[in-house]
């Protein structure tokens, strides 16, 4: 572990990871932190493939490989359920939860030959889903978290990131991609409905629902963090701001944010009133061509990436390794909250290598 103040903020971080190969924790979405705030799970290569990891919090130490083998998972795919005993993650086709005590794998649900992406779970612990593309068709996997009634949703574009709503577990809001990206559907395939209308100009990502509020706060990149209402779908800026990857807190009070093109650190945004405070710098290399615009991709922007994510398995031009319109996703910091809302976690490979980050947050 090593340690040092920031210099523009002051703010103790600590670097958890220091191997030579890529280390990160889980996405944005998703807190990488146990209950307690003692230790945290993220995704290593040191073995070659992508795998689970923890280690404790915060010496860095009592390192422990959650999963094994010559193939690896999906490395933004982890989610811990609320129970603190599970994780879930993705491997090959199929879902599996881990049991954290024992380390034993049970297979939720699999589909043979499917891209599956990265895994939210609902509020209730009781349902589970994630984007998919089975046969050749976009989609939604969805069921339940013992493995029942699981059932593929159908949709003409690429999905990522489906969520469920956290009050109202039966709603999964998703991204298509590209424009219009917000849409929700109820978790039986019924009521899909496109949230908000825009075209390629409107460059809205990493949407996200509120905290418990029930709306959805989002990216118009590179201006600014807005929030959509879930029963008016009247929308309302919170700042203008190049807010980018997006973490509110669980009262939706606050939401935790890096940023690019300028990159002014990573930051924490006031809901309330739209202020800003400074956490810390990432000094990430931020990677991508295109957040240097602000419009999504064209044809001509993402062919070549696509054609690396098709050899790859990944499910998403979006998310693959080789991608250099929108990542790799290893380069930018994807900040997220601790259990206590007091520390984040973040990615940087401000040391030539992405390793894991644990700040904590400025009085």
């Amino acid at each position: 572990m090593i340690e040092f103040r920031d210099e523009l903020t002051g703010a103790l971080v600590r670097q958890l990871t220091n191997e030579s190969a890529i280390s990160h924790p889980s996405y944005f979405l998703q807190s990488s932190f146990y209950p307690g705030d003692k230790a945290l799970f993220f995704t290593s290569y040191r073995n070659g493939v992508a795998h689970l990891f923890e280690c404790a919090y915060p010496a860095g130490d009592q390192l422990r490989q959650l999963t094994s083998g010559p193939i690896g998972i999906h490395p933004f795919s982890p989610a811990l359920h609320p129970d603190g005993q599970d994780l879930c993650f993705v491997r090959a086709g199929a879902i599996y939860r881990l049991n954290l005590a024992t380390l034993a794998e049970v297979e939720i649900v699999r589909r043979e030959g499917a891209s599956i992406g990265e895994c939210s779970i609902s509020n209730d612990g009781h349902w589970l889903t994630a984007a998919a593309k089975i046969e050749g068709q976009n989609g939604i996997l969805c069921g339940r978290w013992d493995g029942s009634g699981w059932h593929f949703m159908h949709y003409p574009r690429t999905i990522i990131h489906p969520q469920f709503h956290p009050l109202e577990p039966e709603w999964i809001e998703f991204s298509g991609d590209p424009a219009p990206r917000m849409h929700r559907i109820r978790r039986d395939g019924s009521g899909l409905e496109c949230l908000h209308q825009h075209d390629n100009t409107e460059f809205v990502v990493h949407e996200t629902f509120l905290g418990q509020t029930g709306d959805i706060v989002f990216t118009v990149w590179p201006f600014s963090l807005r929030r959509l209402n879930w029963q008016t779908r009247e929308i309302t800026t919170i700042c203008d701001f190049n807010c980018w990857h997006i973490a509110p807190n669980r009262s939706g009070t606050l939401v935790l944010c890096d940023t690019n093109h300028p990159d002014h650190g990573i930051q924490i945004v006031d809901v309330a009133t739209g202020t800003r405070s400074p956490v810390c710098q990432s000094k990430a290399s931020n990677g991508g061509s295109q957040w240097t615009t602000s419009r999504y991709a064209l044809k001509e922007d993402f062919e070549a990436a696509r054609s690396a994510a098709k050899s790859s398995g990944t499910l998403s031009w979006m998310e693959a390794g080789t991608d250099t319109v929108y990542g790799p996703q290893w380069t930018h910091p994807h900040p997220s909250w601790s259990r206590d809302e007091q520390k984040i976690a973040f990615a940087s490979d401000r040391s030539g290598t992405t390793q894991v980050y644990v700040a904590e947050i400025p009085a």
